[in-house]
C-alpha cells in the first residue's frame, strides 16, 4: 500500500551532514516505492527555533490533513512547543537520529527543558522511527516510549564498486562536521602525539560551528602540524569517496553518536577504525573491525593509532573484520522500505 505522506525538516535539505543525507535518502526512496511524498521545509533556527519559525512551523504542520501521515525529524520535533504538536491534525510520526537532550555541550537546564520537550512530543507521536537499535533502547529507557510504537530502521549504505588504493604516507581520514560533539579536537591532540611517525590527515566536514572550525585551526597550530592535517570543509560525494579509497584508516573521536554513518561508509570500503566507545557506535561498528578508546581521551587515541599505522597484523585483521560487517549493511531500499512499513501501519490504525 502506497498514500501520501509529509515530511517535515528543518533548515536547508542539501547541508552536507548524515542526517540530512539520511532525510534525503528517504524521501527518495518512499518516492521510489510510489509514495507521494510532500517536502515541508521548516526554519532554519531549529533547534533553537525563533519565534517566527516556530509560528511558521505551526502553520505548515496543521495545514497537514488528517489522512496524511506527517513525518517529523527530530531536530524539529525535539523543540516544537508540546501544545503546537498536540493540535497537529495529521497522525505524526518522529524521525530520531539522536534526542536532542544527548547532545554534546548543554547546560542543565537546557539539557532539562529538551528532555521533557522530547518526552511530551514523542508521547503524542503515532509512531517513532530511529536510526539504531541504541537509539530505540535510549528512547524506551529514558523517554517512555513503548517498544510496540518504535521502528529501527538503519541508514543504508552504497558500497563501491572500485578497491581501495591506500596512499603513501598513510591517509588518516576523519569525516563530521566542525562541531564539538565530533571530538576533532581530540583527534588533533592524538595527531600531535604521533607526530614521528609518517602520515597525513584529513578532517572533511562543514564548518557549522564556528568557534570550534577556529578553534581547530588553532589546535591544528599549537601541535606544529600545518601541513599534515587538512581542512576541506565539506566535500562532495565523489570528493568524499575517493578519500575512503586513498585512506589507510579512519579516525573520529566523537563525544556520541546516534548511529554514525561514516563509520557505515568506512566499512563499506573495509577501512580500519579508530573511534570511541560511546553511544550506538560499538554496535554501529560491530565486531573485531575498530579500536574503541574512551571520549575525550587523546593519549588512548593516539596509541591505537600508532597500533593501526605500526603494525600490520592488527591492522590487517581490523581491515578483514570491517570489509566482512561492510557487506552485512542494509541497502538505502532496505531503509525506505522498514519506513514506508511504518506509514502503512499508522495509514491502517495498527499503530
Amino acid at each position: 500500500m502506497t498514500g501520501r505522506v509529509a515530511v517535515a525538516i528543518p533548515g536547508d535539505l542539501d547541508t552536507p551532514t548524515g542526517g540530512y543525507a539520511y532525510d534525503r535518502r528517504v524521501i527518495d526512496e518512499l518516492g521510489a516505492l510510489g509514495w507521494d511524498v510532500t517536502h515541508i521545509a521548516l526554519g532554519s533556527s531549529f533547534p533553537e527555533p525563533s519565534a517566527e519559525d516556530m509560528s511558521e512551523a505551526a502553520q505548515l504542520l496543521y495545514s497537514v490533513p488528517r489522512d496524511t501521515p506527517l513525518v517529523i525529524d527530530g531536530l524539529a520535533l525535539g523543540a516544537l512547543e508540546p501544545a503546537l504538536v498536540a493540535e497537529i491534525a495529521a497522525p505524526v510520526i518522529a524521525l530520531i537520529h539522536h534526542p536532542l537532550a544527548h547532545e554534546g555541550r548543554l547546560d542543565d537546564a537546557r539539557r532539562e527543558y529538551l528532555h521533557a520537550t522530547e518526552r511530551a512530543n514523542l508521547a503524542v507521536s503515532a509512531a517513532v522511527v530511529v536510526t539504531s537499535p541504541h537509539t530505540a533502547m535510549l528512547l524506551q529507557t529514558d523517554y517512555g516510549v513503548p517498544e510496540s510504537a518504535v521502528t529501527v530502521a538503519e541508514p543504508g549504505t552504497d558500497r563501491p564498486s572500485d578497491a581501495r588504493v591506500p596512499s603513501n604516507p598513510p591517509l588518516i581520514l576523519s569525516v563530521g562536521s566542525q562541531i564539538r560533539r565530533k571530538g576533532h579536537d581530540v583527534l588533533v591532540q592524538a595527531l600531535g602525539l604521533i607526530s614521528d611517525l609518517e602520515w597525513r590527515a584529513i578532517i572533511a566536514g562543514d564548518a557549522r560551528d564556528q568557534a570550534v572550525a577556529g578553534n581547530l585551526l588553532e589546535w591544528i597550530a599549537a601541535e606544529g602540524l600545518q601541513g599534515r592535517v587538512e581542512l576541506p570543509g565539506a566535500v562532495n560525494s565523489d570528493t568524499l569517496h575517493g578519500l575512503y579509497r586513498e585512506a589507510s584508516v579512519f579516525a573520529l573521536a566523537t563525544r556520541f553518536e546516534g548511529y554514525g554513518m561514516v563509520f557505515a561508509e568506512a566499512m563499506a570500503h573495509g577501512l580500519p577504525i579508530v573511534t570511541c566507545h560511546t553511544g550506538a557506535v560499538p554496535d554501529t561498528v560491530g565486531e573485531g573491525g575498530a579500536l574503541l578508546v574512551a571520549p575525550d581521551d587523546p593519549d588512548a587515541m593516539a596509541a591505537a593509532l600508532r597500533t593501526v599505522l605500526t603494525d600490520g597484523e592488527v591492522a590487517t585483521s581490523l581491515t578483514s573484520a570491517s570489509s566482512a560487517a561492510g557487506l552485512t549493511l542494509p541497502t538505502w531500499e532496505e531503509t525506505g522500505l522498514h519506513i514506508a512499513a511504518t506509514l502503512n501501519a499508522v495509514t491502517e490504525g495498527r499503530l
